[in-house]
């Protein structure tokens, strides 16, 4: 098992736990706040499973099907779980509505804080060491995961903060309201990432500094070059170019030159394939 299958796996238990917990907490104080956050979750932990068959398959090898590889598949994960994340916030803020028109009291107040604390707490940790594999891995899918569980972590605590409010002033639609708050956070989190993982999907440029890094690779040969093309697929990135050469080289030269500047350009930019064609340098 791989870094990125691990580390996806890791959340799937953690969020599979932490739904259970909430759950059972929410059915018996009678808190919304609590039951949001409990399917707030839930939708994690979906995208957890999602994105735990989506790094697996996003690192096979490519093959007939896919020449590319299936790195578009993280991609695709990334969505799933942006709209998954606006599912849930409809449903918070619904629920939120019913509570208001309807409020009742909420019990065992002192149990729902811990339960929502100690969910803050483990969500931190989980979710910096998804940020912490995402980063070196380069996969959208598991910094789509380790943003859900960010998330979590405030949405939490101001769950956790609330309950203590509503202990000490009675205020009973401070939950409500709390609820409210957790949806409107999980819409910002879901637009981030949907506009993360979509951009791919439409063969977008690579950032401009790579674009830059590929450029100053190739004009540190003294070469000339145009139409530089590039994209990527979830940490697979690739580049086109054509590489104006001088008429009367060999092929065996060219070949040279751009054996050249693909180990350049692969030593400065990860999991990158680059497709030189070559051209005679105009006159």
């Amino acid at each position: 098992m791989n870094e990125k299958t691990k580390a996806a796996g890791i959340s799937v238990f953690s969020n599979t736990s932490l739904v259970i917990f909430k759950l059972i907490t929410g059915f018996i104080t009678g808190s919304v706040s609590i039951l949001s956050e409990a399917i707030h979750s839930a939708m994690d932990l979906l995208a957890a499973v999602i994105a735990f068959f989506a790094v697996r398959i996003s690192d096979t090898p490519a093959d007939k099907g896919h020449p590319y590889g299936h790195g578009k598949y993280e991609n695709v994960s990334g969505i799933i779980e942006a709209l998954l994340i606006l599912l849930a916030s409809g449903w918070i803020i619904y629920e939120a509505v019913v509570k208001i028109l309807h409020p009742g009291p909420i019990e065992s107040i002192g149990l729902g804080s811990v339960v929502m604390f100690v969910s803050a707490v483990a969500n931190f940790f989980v979710s910096r060491y998804l940020y912490k594999v995402a980063k070196k891995t380069d996969s959208i899918a598991l910094e789509a995961d380790a943003l859900h569980l960010k998330t979590d972590v405030y949405t939490s605590l101001g769950v956790a903060i609330g309950l203590l409010l509503i202990w000490a002033t009675g205020w009973h639609f401070l939950d409500s309201v709390i609820a409210v708050f957790v949806a409107t956070l999980i819409v910002k989190e879901a637009v981030h990432l949907l506009r993360a993982a979509y951009a791919p999907l439409l063969d977008a440029s690579l950032s401009e500094s790579e674009v830059e890094v590929i450029k100053d690779s190739i004009k540190s040969h003294n070469l000339s070059f145009h139409a530089l093309r590039t994209r990527k697929a979830g940490h697979y990135r690739f580049a086109e170019l054509h590489l104006e050469v001088a008429p009367d080289i060999s092929v065996g030269m060219a070949h040279e030159m751009c054996d050249m500047i693909e180990k350049d350009i692969m030593e400065k930019i990860k999991n990158i394939e680059v497709s030189i064609h070559v051209e005679p340098l105009s006159s």
